[in-house]
């Protein structure tokens, strides 16, 4: 009798161990192709306590503070606001934002590769190549890219004027265009691989202003070391659509708002339908608040906060 109780003990628990087993493969990949969500972490671009304003240019250091005690998930480092860039500014920066409880999550550079001139581009590769290696040194691990622009509107107010739209240079294409952007960025990723930085090509006006000239240059290099940064403010039509078409492809979102008017102009962001349509690719990653409004940072920022943590909660 103890050896046929035995005997069936055994037999369950294989059977049983058998099931589970089975049933094992099943259950991984419905977890990968429905991924646990979790809410988006929040950052805050340095830009969004300077915004090109006259005596309003704050150390990085200090935005860091502030942003910690705003409390924001991550930093973005907008270059162009750094002052210093020798090594021991950089790490003194990563360990500011460590003791904060803070990521370093982004760095926002600035270039342009659409000239005839091959000087030109060249320069602004090299500049591009310094930026990942600055990354790479506060282990920040995406910059932000952009396309350039013809520059046949000089002033950055008139471009905003006429809707980020400017002529071309006089004798070229468009195509001639991509193909000094696709060229450049593509110089750009070995050094991009190397130091594990990704970049982020944003619709950023010039060759970047729709997301289909953007997709454009992004399919063409097919590399997972050129992807895309969204940003929700640089839309001026076909603005949902034209942020779906890219989101499959997005790894970072620069997220504007506009409290007390916006500098130059001032968009409607539905911030439900932003976070609903990156839920719907997945997207994982890191919200960044670029606030370019007229109010006092102060208030301004944490009411952004506010908005960003319930839409995408």
């Amino acid at each position: 009798m103890n050896l046929d109780r035995r005997s069936f003990m055994k037999t369950s628990l294989a059977a049983s161990a058998a099931t589970s087993l089975s049933a094992l493969p099943d259950t991984v990949q419905a977890a990968k192709k429905k991924p646990k969500t979790q809410p988006n972490p929040i950052a805050v671009s340095t830009y969004s306590y300077w915004r090109y304003r006259k005596d309003t240019k704050l150390p990085i250091e200090d935005c860091i503070d502030l942003a910690a005690e705003a409390g924001f998930d991550a930093v973005e480092i907008l270059h162009v606001q750094m002052t210093r860039e020798d090594n021991s500014y950089l790490q003194m920066l990563k360990q500011r934002a460590f003791v904060n409880g803070l990521d370093l999550c982004g760095f926002s550079t600035h270039q342009g590769f659409v000239s005839p001139d091959p000087a030109y581009r060249k320069r602004n590769i090299a500049h591009t190549l310094k930026c990942i290696e600055l990354a790479y040194k506060l282990g920040i691990p995406t910059i932000r890219v952009n396309t350039g622009r013809w520059g046949t509107i000089k002033s950055f107010d008139d471009l905003m004027a006429a809707k980020g739209i400017e002529p071309r240079l006089e004798g070229y294409t468009d195509e001639e265009g991509f193909k000094w952007v696709i060229d450049s960025l593509e110089q750009c990723l070995p050094k991009a691989e190397e130091c594990g930085v990704t970049l982020g090509l944003e619709n950023h006006w010039g060759l970047g202003r729709t997301a289909e000239g953007v997709l454009k240059i992004v399919d063409a290099i097919d590399s997972p070391w050129l992807q895309v940064t969204a940003d929700t403010g640089n839309f001026f039509e076909r603005q949902y659509e034209q942020f779906e078409l890219m989101a499959p492809k997005t790894i970072y979102v620069q997220a504007k708002t506009y409290f007390g008017g916006g500098t130059w102009y001032t968009l409607e962001i539905d911030y439900n339908r932003v976070a609903k349509i990156l839920k719907n690719v997945g997207y994982q990653g890191y919200i960044s608040l670029e606030f370019e409004g007229q109010e006092s940072h102060e208030t301004a920022i944490p009411k952004s906060l506010n908005l960003l943590r319930k839409a995408f909660a």
